[in-house]
């Protein structure tokens, strides 16, 4: 397990040199190769992000091991529905995030730096893993609440080692990572929930500051490698109801991941920044419609809208999962996860 580097303990805590980063010979700068941004930053300053720090010519993660929230959720809630379902995971949040969200949910945390950042706590991943190990019923551990990839290296770390002690992993993400850093975290990543906030890259880049080709990219990356996914789509009045860019994305997502990737559509709040008026519930029966008509696998998130959160097997039409809000009652699936009634296929168990 890699060490911890300090760095001036009494202002800036136990840091770790990053990976994925080239020291450049100008002044001491550093490009990081993280995340698409691949930003150049120069000594003593942070990179978009927020939490990776150039101190003289090395470039650090300022939030490894460190800990803004931590608790057993349902897995229903990150949101992923089939798998596991049922079952509770530890999930585990840090501070900072590589998009700019004016309707970020969790700003409080991922707008903000070592420096804004409340009450937190350092831990080991032999830490995290002991909590996950303590509790009988839980399935392992979700790397969740701020965006996961800016906290990599410790991701990474404590991913392995849960591995190595029979947990399962999960990440939700905004899926903004460069190829080979998602290359090299995939062995130890069992499922991936990932936002498609829209499907233009006008839209990514006005409102999060970042590019939508990589997070196609990656989706598709994830699922060729055979990695669990599911997909959230925050429906934003007059930002992604577009119901023909709607269509494109759903007709993609068949198309490329396949008509069995699992998507939520989630009603939009307003929060931080954003003042737009909440989603209507006509929105969110419409692009369910719509997207029913390509994929098997849909549900309406943050809305009540009756059976619109119950699985029902695709191939004979039986209940197997009845869910109201986050908990979920297996009605219908066996042991391995396939539907009593025909057998087929439909959760990972």
């Amino acid at each position: 397990m890699p060490q911890y580097k300090q760095v001036n303990k009494e202002e800036n805590g136990y840091m770790k040199e990053a990976l994925y980063y080239n020291k450049l010979q100008e002044d001491n700068k550093t490009q990081c190769l993280l995340c698409p941004h691949n930003c150049v930053i120069n000594d003593g300053k942070r990179g978009i992000c927020g939490v990776r720090k150039n101190i003289e010519g090395t470039l650090y993660s300022e939030n490894y091991g460190q800990v803004t929230a931590m608790g057993f959720d349902p897995i229903e809630k990150k949101p992923l529905y089939h798998f596991h379902p049922g079952s509770f995971i530890l999930s585990v949040g840090s501070f900072g995030c590589n998009f700019k969200c004016h309707f970020c949910q969790n700003w409080e945390i991922s707008q903000s730096t070592i420096d804004e950042t409340g009450k937190k706590e350092t831990h080991t991943p032999e830490q995290i893993v002991e909590t996950a190990i303590a509790r009988k019923d839980n399935t392992g551990i979700a790397f969740t609440y701020n965006e996961p990839v800016i906290y990599y290296e410790f991701m990474l770390d404590t991913a392995k080692l849960a591995k190595e002690n029979g947990l399962k992993t999960v990440m939700v993400s905004n899926g903004y990572i460069n190829s080979e850093p998602l290359q090299h975290l995939l062995p130890y990543m069992d499922a991936f929930s990932i936002d498609l906030k829209g499907f233009t890259d006008e839209f990514y880049k006005k409102n999060t500051k970042a590019s939508i080709t990589p997070i196609m990219d990656n989706l598709k990356q994830i699922r060729k490698n055979g990695n669990f996914l599911e997909i959230t789509n925050l429906v934003i009045p007059t930002l992604n109801d577009d119901n023909n860019n709607f269509s494109e994305m759903i007709k993609w997502i068949r198309d490329e991941l396949g008509e069995k990737t699992i998507l939520h559509i989630s009603r939009y709040f307003p929060g931080y920044k954003s003042t737009i008026e909440p989603t209507s519930i006509s929105k969110l029966k419409e692009f369910y419609s719509i997207a029913k008509e390509h994929i098997h696998y849909v549900y309406l998130g943050n809305a009540h809208v009756e059976n619109a959160n119950n699985t029902y097997c695709d191939n004979c039409g039986e209940l197997l999962v009845s869910r109201e809000s986050f908990y979920a009652e297996l009605v219908g699936i066996d042991k391995e996860g396939n539907c009593k009634n025909c057998g087929n296929k439909v959760f990972m168990r």
